[in-house]
């Protein structure tokens, strides 16, 4: 009782603390978006950022100085063009003066400056970023100034929010998230494209640093099953990395993964439900919280805005099966495709592009793949030919998600595995889940920038990710 009614105590002081005006983080100077969201028109301000353009006139001069917290920086205004003399595009400042009701149309406030200070210069000669839109690959090239650009900054905020979007639903729905390990000593997919992990100390050359070989996580999905032995929900975002040596722009060598597993599930019909649920709720997130972000996007994309609506729209997904995606594609003139579908093949992107971007124009789930083409841990269907799995496909990106009913069959698991010919006892502990209380499960994962870059529209994943790893470079 003691304990509680101390923990009771604290939880009361807390709510009091947040809602009190306490010293907080002023120590912090505010974002810009603070400033135009909670400031007073005629209020003095102390702004800092960095400047994104000058213009010089006769009589007065102007500046737009951005922070990264809103999508457009904020005007400053200097009614003495000597103001601006030593200020150019890139330097960082801190400004001080009055918010003023902007007459811009895309700004509500801007700042009628009454000292400027140049905290760091930039060498307008030099300085790579100007005011004119530059490409993603040119972007690419300078990637430590990249954030700066008006794309990237929006990527990265679009980024921030659909992170939160995501642990939102999830925490909402009593998921518990869990931090699957980086360095593993399993091939989740069981393709081999694995990263090796090596230490370079000379101590260790002979022995290696750990008993096993040992390769970075290409999904956490087979430790999330750990958790869901006892976690009836839970999920994971976390980085993942597979040696494929692809140049397209659907691949990176590192990506974020989100990852859900559910227990007492055995309906393949409930697992979809939930990843459409996932994706309506993050859409909506993101269209509630950072909507002019999707719009810097959308424009001149009118398929965007409406890839979105129907994204968020209240009607379902729809679901065909593999068999039904075959039927379709053998019905389209031949000559559309490169690689003819047959039955017993994987789709090819082609395929699984006119699908959602022609046939259905939207998302779409397929389900129920042939067996001999997934991976070992699905469950198999009563037909014996296919296993209870699907992808979700989506204009863009075409494969978004992916997911299955695991086996959770002891013997069937083990004589599968035991086929493969996977390492002699490296999944011992994985099949050994299916001894212990093991339930009918499920669960899926979804590339979390194909997620983005579906929502933006901008080609290669390269573009949304911060720090692009990719066959033939790792830079910074």
């Amino acid at each position: 009782m003691f304990c509680r009614s101390v923990f009771v105590h604290l939880q009361r002081a807390g709510r009091y603390i947040h809602s009190s005006n306490s010293r907080g983080l002023s120590g912090l100077p505010p974002t810009l978006k603070n400033v135009v969201d909670l400031g007073v028109t005629g209020a003095d301000v102390r702004i800092t950022g960095w400047v994104r353009s000058v213009r010089i006139q006769k009589r007065v001069a102007f500046a737009e100085v951005s922070d990264g917290s809103m999508p457009h920086g904020i005007q400053i205004v200097m009614s003495d063009p000597k103001m601006a003399s030593e200020m150019s595009t890139g330097c960082s400042v801190e400004i001080a003066g009055q918010l003023a009701d902007s007459p811009g149309h895309q700004q509500s406030k801007e700042v009628q400056a009454t000292s400027i200070a140049v905290v760091g210069t930039a060498d307008p000669e030099s300085y790579p970023l100007q005011k004119k839109r530059h490409s993603l690959d040119f972007l690419r090239e300078i990637g430590h100034l990249r954030p700066r650009s008006q794309t990237i900054s929006a990527v990265t905020r679009l980024r921030d929010c659909a992170e939160m979007g995501l642990h939102k639903f999830f925490h909402d729905h009593s998921f518990v998230r869990i931090h699957t390990p980086a360095l593993t000593s399993n091939d989740c997919e069981g393709g081999g494209e694995t990263f090796n992990v090596e230490s370079t100390a000379a101590r260790h050359a002979e022995t290696g640093f750990f008993d096993r070989k040992v390769n970075l996580s290409v999904s956490g999905q087979l430790h999330l099953e750990i958790f869901a032995g006892a976690f009836k929900r839970v999920y994971a975002l976390n980085p993942a990395f597979r040696a494929e040596p692809s140049q397209t722009g659907r691949h990176l060598s590192e990506f974020w993964m989100l990852e859900a597993e559910c227990a007492f599930v055995d309906r393949l019909e409930t697992l979809l439900d939930v990843e459409e649920q996932v994706v309506r709720s993050a859409t909506q997130y993101l269209v509630d919280n950072a909507g002019e972000d999707l719009e810097f996007f959308a424009r001149d994309k009118s398929q965007l805005t409406q890839l979105v609506r129907r994204l968020v729209d209240k009607q379902p997904y729809p679901r065909i099966s593999y068999t039904e995606a075959i039927d379709i594609l053998q019905r389209v003139d031949p000559a559309t495709f490169s690689v003819v579908p047959q039955w017993g093949q994987g789709l090819q992107s082609e395929h699984e592009r006119y699908l959602a971007t022609k046939y259905f124009d939207g998302p779409v789930f397929v389900t129920d793949y042939p067996a001999a083409i997934k991976p070992f841990y699905m469950l198999p269907n009563p037909d014996g030919r296919t296993v209870a799995c699907m992808d979700m496909l989506v204009p863009g990106p075409c494969e978004l998600m992916g997911g299955s009913l695991r086996d959770h069959d002891y013997e069937r698991l083990k004589n599968r595995v035991d086929k493969l010919g996977f390492e002699k006892g490296s999944l011992d502990w994985y099949i050994d889940l299916r001894k212990f209380g093991s339930t009918p499960h499920g669960g899926f994962g979804m590339g979390f920038e194909r997620y983005l870059q579906m929502l933006t529209g901008i080609e290669s994943v390269r573009d949304i990710i911060p720090f692009p790893r990719h066959f033939g470079r790792c830079q910074y």
